[in-house]
């Protein structure tokens, strides 16, 4: 089995750590597109586009083709929206880790080594709006970080096409609150 540290965050992980967020985010994509396929008004567009085209030109070929295009536009958003998001993370926080997460003495940013290699991240900041496995043992972490420092809980983020990661946080101990779609 490989040996897995936990350990703080380095200067020297700022590029591993900028990578694995960046793919982390990325590998959402698909999913979050299959999502959308599922929605109503999405599937309802589409069949609305294909109809009034059917009915309007006569042509089986042109109906298709919008609805494909449609479809390859809806997964073009969700991609610009995942990338625009880790763009605004990149310059919110993770081009600042240093000065975001090690200099103050209510926040930390952790990586997980195994064999060596960066292989997973965790960070902990003061809540702005409540005050107060790998994946496991950084949760642990996290959660011994805050008890520390006297937080009276911890609040995660996590997105709705992240349901392996929505069970192991129940798993351990945490509550839904509240879900945005």
């Amino acid at each position: 089995m490989a040996s897995l540290q936990i350990r703080r965050y380095e200067d020297d992980d700022e590029e591993t750590v900028k990578g694995i967020f960046t793919m982390g985010m990325r590998e959402h994509i698909p999913s979050s597109f299959v999502r959308l396929l599922k929605q109503p008004l999405m599937q309802m567009l589409c069949v609305c586009v294909f109809c009034t085209l059917m009915a309007t030109s006569k042509s089986v070929i042109l109906p298709i083709l919008a609805v494909t295009l449609l479809l390859a536009g809806g997964r073009q958003l969700v991609s610009y929206l995942f990338n625009s998001y880790i763009d605004e993370s990149m310059r919110r926080d993770l081009n600042k880790i240093q000065e975001t997460y090690i200099s103050s003495p209510n926040s930390c940013f952790w990586v997980a080594e195994s064999d060596g290699r960066v292989v997973a991240t965790v960070a902990c900041l003061p809540a702005e709006k409540h005050p107060g496995g790998i994946a496991k043992a950084l949760c642990r972490t996290v959660a011994e970080f805050a008890r520390s420092r006297g937080y009276l809980g911890v609040v995660l983020y996590t997105s709705v096409v992240q349901t392996d990661a929505q069970r192991l946080y129940e798993h351990v101990g945490y509550q839904r609150v509240r879900q945005k779609t």
